[in-house]
């Protein structure tokens, strides 16, 4: 069985539909205990376009997903899990809402870095 240690959610953006993500950003961080990330407005890892992200455990994943589902402002939403795999999260593992955005998955190191991972700070939100 493979160790899951939690999750990201990216919401992807452009400068047109950013005012969107602010707002669902804010909302996300007020209604759940996640740790938010900071808005890249340029290419960063494995994401080609403009995203955020949130991480929060396993436990959080019945409330975030399904609400993000209805209220994600149709913004297009990666959620994956974190496991020893970064490479199988972002790519077999993944879970879409919207349409899937095309990673450069040949950049992704094999293991995340302790701050992408959840911790304690995620439930002081």
């Amino acid at each position: 069985m493979t160790e899951l240690k939690g999750y990201h959610a990216h919401v992807y953006y452009d400068p047109a539909t950013r005012p969107i993500a602010e707002r669902l950003r804010e909302t996300i961080i007020s209604r759940f205990a996640v740790k938010p990330g900071a808005f890249s407005d340029e290419p960063i890892g494995p994401h080609p376009i403009s995203q955020f992200s949130v991480i929060f455990e396993a436990d959080e994943f019945q409330k975030i997903v399904p609400w993000l589902m209805l209220n994600r402002g149709g913004l297009d939403v990666l959620v994956h899990p974190l496991t020893e795999s970064s490479y199988d999260d972002h790519s077999k593992n993944a879970l879409w809402l919207g349409t899937p955005v095309p990673m450069r998955l040949e950049i992704l190191r094999p293991t995340y870095r302790n701050e992408l991972l959840p911790g304690v700070s995620a439930h002081s939100a």
